[in-house]
């Protein structure tokens, strides 16, 4: 409960504002995780994040959430668009002394590219 009630505050900490390495080193002293979360905070800024459902064991964390925001910066290779995106994500979360120490997220990336009007299917490169 206590590593639920952790992300939970995560969660809400970082959602709907420009989230700073000073502020993410509060949670995480992983630099991927947090280079990760600064390149796409730039892409989409104040980018929030919805836990949806939360399953917990031992020091893991699993959540479904949702991750929602404003293209306002280049991503991909796609310069911004300025369109509202919304895209159902899955995270798993190690966490050692209140820390995050390891992650990995699963999302799919064609429901972010067909709501920023991407067609993926006819790309050529």
């Amino acid at each position: 409960m206590k590593n639920k009630e952790f992300i939970l505050h995560y969660y809400n900490t970082i959602s709907g504002v420009i989230k700073t390495p000073e502020m993410l080193r509060r949670f995480t002293d992983d630099p991927v995780l947090i280079d990760t979360i600064t390149f796409f905070d730039g892409a989409f800024p104040k980018y929030e994040m919805t836990a949806e459902e939360m399953t917990a064991e031992g020091n893991r964390v699993v959540v479904r959430a949702r991750m929602k925001g404003k293209h306002e910066g280049e991503w991909e290779g796609i310069m911004p668009t300025y369109r509202q995106v919304e895209f159902p994500v899955v995270v798993s979360y190690e966490i050692v002394n209140n820390k995050i120490v390891t992650h990995w997220l699963v999302a799919d990336p064609s429901v972010l590219m067909e709501q920023l009007g991407v067609d993926t299917m006819n790309k050529t490169d």
